[in-house]
């Protein structure tokens, strides 16, 4: 039990007076703008975007400007702002394969359809601290070649030719995607929302879940198919029209991990696929996902499910960091009539224990003399 504070409004103003200052600075600075935080804090903002399931750049940096770059804080301010919206309607699936890559790389083959695009990463970069930026310098205009929209074939779909990858996930005909944002949450779940959950689901969460499989706790031998960041165009059917229509184009990353599988008596030895899509650019947390959505299909597969990762219930029920947040930060509230008790009954349990003490050592002593 916890009570609510009284007569602490004053004390609250002024917290709130003296977090908007530490929030401002430095007032000979010039104040952080949204825009800048748009522009230079890009992937801040699209772990914002992802966790707290909302496409907009302007308020997800509005929330880490608020929050003082506080991730957690700045996605639940984003996805409180959301449920306030209304609903209008759902999306067509995205066509990932359709793509406009800007960065798409393969673990798996070396030369394949499309080539490897870098793109913007800090993988071959030397994780030393660069102290030009400290300065407002002059910044060199990147060599970009000339875009490419058509279909560039997947890793999976080059071992699909050869029967040596699982389907890719096909669903029923007549299912129909779930929503956990308006439906309930049951166990078991379907793999549609198991990987809405994951999408936004705490990237440190499920960083470390990940981790686990690779180190034995799970079946995971994983193989980077494809890492690809790019824009995709979302559609929306129109009853009035009869036909879908453009609302615009997305940043997304999608990770598609392949796996090693032995067989069982009803399928041969082949890959087996983990996969990951996130808003903007995240390709960890893309690819943390697609290990944990392998690691959750166990069951598919006849494995047993021996770890964290692959225990549905608790990897979906601990993934979402605002749900983790509040039942955490909730322990800060007030529990004095809790503590009042606990305190009560360490006592007379202390007061117990001292006197069954006192009457041992009696006994001692009598039998003693």
């Amino acid at each position: 039990m916890y009570v609510a504070v009284k007569g602490g409004e004053t004390a609250i103003a002024n917290a709130h007076r003296l977090l908007a200052d530490r929030r401002r600075g430095d007032r000979n600075l010039p104040a952080m703008t949204i825009g800048q935080i748009v522009e230079q804090l890009g992937l801040a903002v699209d772990r914002v975007m992802a966790e707290a399931s909302l496409h907009d750049r302007s308020l997800a940096a509005l929330a880490v400007k608020q929050s003082r770059g506080d991730m957690i804080e700045a996605i639940f301010l984003l996805r409180a702002y959301r449920t306030t919206l209304p609903r209008f309607g759902y999306s067509n699936p995205v066509e990932t394969g359709e793509m406009l890559v800007e960065r798409r790389v393969s673990a798996t083959y070396k030369d394949l359809p499309g080539g490897q695009l870098l793109g913007p990463t800090f993988d071959y970069t030397h994780r030393l601290l660069d102290p030009s930026l400290l300065e407002d310098g002059e910044v060199e205009e990147p060599v970009l070649r000339d875009s490419e929209a058509e279909h560039i074939m997947r890793v999976s779909e080059i071992l699909a030719e050869e029967g040596l990858i699982e389907s890719d996930g096909d669903m029923p005909e007549d299912h129909i995607p779930g929503d956990l944002t308006r439906e309930p949450m049951e166990f078991p779940m379907a793999r549609d929302l198991r990987l809405q959950s994951l999408a936004r689901g705490d990237e440190g969460f499920l960083l470390a879940l990940a981790y686990s499989t690779q180190r034995g706790y799970g079946r995971n031998h994983p193989f980077v198919g494809e890492v690809r960041i790019g824009e995709v165009e979302v559609e929306l059917d129109i009853p009035e029209l009869g036909f879908a229509v453009s609302i615009g184009n997305i940043q997304v990353t999608e990770c598609q991990m392949v796996n090693q599988f032995k067989g069982s008596a009803k399928a041969p030895p082949q890959f087996t696929r983990g996969y990951g899509l996130v808003f903007g650019q995240s390709e960890r947390k893309a690819m943390a996902m697609s290990l944990v959505d392998r690691a959750l299909r166990a069951d598919e597969f006849g494995e047993d499910r021996t770890a964290p990762a692959q225990d549905e219930e608790f990897v979906i029920s601990h993934a979402d960091n605002v749900q983790s947040t509040g039942f955490v930060e909730h322990l800060k509230l007030p529990h004095y009539v809790d503590f009042q008790a606990e305190l009560g009954l360490v006592r007379k349990m202390r007061a117990d224990f001292e006197a069954a003490q006192g009457s041992d050592e009696s006994w001692l002593n009598d039998a003693a003399e």
